[in-house]
């Protein structure tokens, strides 16, 4: 029994000996993972002279292996180019992942007027064509003054560059590109505002984007000197509902005299140019983007709340203006910069069933600096596009697709939506659209905007009042749309100005599966409400029109009270399939709060408007076969 019990002892001796290392291990702290950025590269910081005498600051990580030469990635930004100093270091160098690994030479640079840079800072510098002198600077003379520098001072480079940039960055990107220097050899703007009026962050349809706006310009302002990144305690909105914020402030004039106070004069300027001015005119890129000698990757996500038709007005400009130029066009399923930092799998309840954003990093634009920068792998096709719906990457020889063809999608009696027009001798529907109450663009409470309301449910706005709903009977086969969406509405107001909302979505049938079938439903939903996808109405595109400017954007027009009149605009590109089963809708409305500043619904200079000026009118939309209304969209044969 002795003898039993001490080999039974021992065992446990020997079997503890062999766990103490592994225990030992588990105590001991992991080594740190290596610092790639510190082992790999060498940071310098320059302050550049451009040809006016002023200095742009810049950073400079620079391979330590030196066994060859490597090209330059640029980014130009006003956002900073921290952290500061030459012995700090960016967590992560370049576009993504591979190209650090690659080995580039990275550069980063404060544009003028911001942060450590000189001179004063422009919104959207307006380019000059004609330089006649040194004084005469411009985004473009900016790059070509700093790639020239680079070139001569930093060593161990092939004499090729490209540079990329996501929105603010992607204009200086596109800025760079015109006239550019001869080393400059590929270059990616994405998601770069191009036309602040028409389209891009300011202004959509003549409409101004409110909420979007303000936010932005609570803590985006001048500098009165070069100065380091200061900490900034956010806006206090005092309620996290937006809605309830803004339609309190009245007039949007007040945000200005009530909160900013006068401290952001580039506010002003996007609230108070209301029309399509001189100053919107010369800050408007695509007519100048001439001389563009680099390759060229234009880059935009289809759900874009902030830059959305910027990719499209820049990569048309560039064909154009520049015949035989070597670009493509990318679009995937994407927010603002959403391929730059996420899967790219979903946008809120929209699924896409692949990693499309990490697709883009690897086998697009990795490709594409490696083919122009070293000349490794292929060229790229001229569009390269997601097609949500079926959730495929498609490529075409150009964009739109050739074989993509116009077909109209009428709004017929009845709240029907259909291919074929209305043959009914009159037809017409009205609503009343109240300032006091106006839409609302998402069926929650936000204080800001929430990136995934580009395909978020309407069903919250299909039961209003003040909403017109048709959709198409259940497809009995896929439709496939490609390119611009072009409302053209036959409509009269009981007022002398109106805006006119006009959304498409995407219907699922009544029997589509939700998510998660372990959710409570009927009455046993004790916590969060089920996502139920049966009948959700996902949005697709969406814009708004302010009518007055139906027939000019320099200068607005009211309306003749109760008299038809024509209003006909453009939405930004998409390609999407309408799945078999599926049913197409078109919303219309007049008001989108607070994505959209209120319509008084009387003519008058909107940001001066006072209290009394905003008044309930009646909205009527015609859809008989004289005046029929309806939307026309590019549909691609199915194969």
């Amino acid at each position: 029994m002795k003898k039993e019990r001490l080999i039974h002892l021992l065992w446990l001796y020997l079997f503890a000996g062999m766990l103490l290392p592994y225990a030992v291990a588990q105590d001991k702290p992991a080594a740190p993972e290596e610092d790639y950025v510190k082992a790999h590269y060498t940071k310098y910081e320059y302050r550049i002279p451009m040809r006016d005498g002023v200095h742009l600051f810049t950073s400079v990580y620079v391979p330590k292996d030196t066994s060859q030469s490597y090209p330059f990635m640029i980014d130009r930004t006003p956002y900073s180019v921290a952290p500061y100093g030459e012995d700090q270091y960016k967590k992560n160098l370049g576009p993504s992942d591979e190209f650090e690994k690659a080995g580039y030479i990275f550069v980063y640079q404060d544009v003028r007027g911001r942060y450590l840079s000189e001179g004063k800072f422009i919104e959207m510098h307006p380019h000059i064509d004609d330089k006649k002198s040194p004084q005469d600077v411009d985004d473009s003379s900016d790059m070509y003054d700093t790639l020239e520098y680079l070139l001569k001072h930093v060593p161990n480079n092939n004499g090729k560059a490209g540079i990329w940039g996501i929105s603010y960055p992607g204009f200086y990107t596109s800025a760079s590109i015109i006239d550019s220097h001869p080393a400059l050899k590929a270059a990616s703007p994405q998601a770069p505002m191009t036309d602040l009026f028409k389209g891009d962050d300011a202004y959509h349809g003549g409409a101004f984007m409110l909420d979007a706006n303000f936010g932005f310009y609570t803590f985006f302002k001048p500098f009165d000197e070069p100065s380091l990144p200061k900490h900034e305690a956010p806006f206090n909105f005092g309620t996290p509902n937006a809605y309830d914020f803004y339609l309190q402030a009245g007039p949007i004039s007040n945000l200005d005299t009530k909160y900013l106070k006068g401290s952001n004069p580039l506010y002003n300027d996007q609230m108070y140019h209301t029309t399509y001015d001189d100053y919107w005119k010369a800050r408007d890129l695509s007519p100048h983007m001439k001389n563009v000698k680099p390759a060229v990757l234009v880059v935009g996500g289809w759900f874009d709340a902030e830059d959305l038709s910027g990719p499209y007005k820049t990569f048309y400009a560039i064909n154009k203006l520049n015949p035989g130029a070597t670009t493509t066009l990318v679009e995937g399923p994407w927010v603002h910069g959403g391929w730059a930092r996420s899967n790219g799998d979903h946008l809120g309840d929209a699924q896409f069933n692949s990693k499309t954003a990490e697709f883009f990093r690897k086998n697009i634009q990795f490709p594409f600096f490696e083919y122009y920068l070293k000349g490794k792998g292929s060229p790229l096709p001229k569009a390269y596009v997601f097609e949500t719906g079926t959730n495929v990457w498609r490529t075409y020889d150009a964009w739109p697709p050739a074989q993509s063809k116009p077909k109209m999608l009428y709004l017929r009696a009845g709240g029907k939506l259909s291919f074929e027009p209305p043959a009914e001798k009159e037809g017409s529907d009205e609503y009343i659209s109240d300032p006091a109450h106006p839409v609302p663009f998402v069926g929650y409470t936000t204080d800001d905007v929430p990136q995934r309301y580009m395909v978020d449910d309407q069903r919250f706005a299909s039961s209003r009042t003040d909403v017109l709903v048709y959709q198409t009977d259940p497809l009995t086969e896929d439709v496939t749309i490609a390119g611009p969406i072009s409302p053209k509405l036959k409509v009269a107001t009981t007022g002398t100005d109106s805006d006119f909302v006009v959304k498409l979505i995407d219907v699922y049938p009544n029997d589509y599966p939700d998510p998660d079938t372990e959710s409570g439903t009927g009455k046993r939903i004790l916590d969060n409400p089920p996502l139920r996808m049966g009948g959700y109405q996902q949005l697709l595109r969406g814009e708004p029109m302010r009518g007055k400017f139906r027939n000019s954007w320099e200068k607005p027009e009211a309306f003749t009270p109760g008299k038809m009149t024509e209003v006909d605009f453009s939405m930004p590109d998409l390609n999407h399939t309408f799945r078999k089963g599926h049913r197409i809708m078109i919303q219309v409305q007049s008001s989108w709060f607070p994505l959209v500043d209120r319509n008084p619904q009387t003519f008058t200079d909107i940001p001066h408007a006072k209290p009394e000026d905003f008044k309930k009118a009646t909205e009527t939309v015609f859809h008989d076969r004289d005046n029929a209304s309806g939307v026309e969209v590019l549909v691609l044969p199915q194969p």
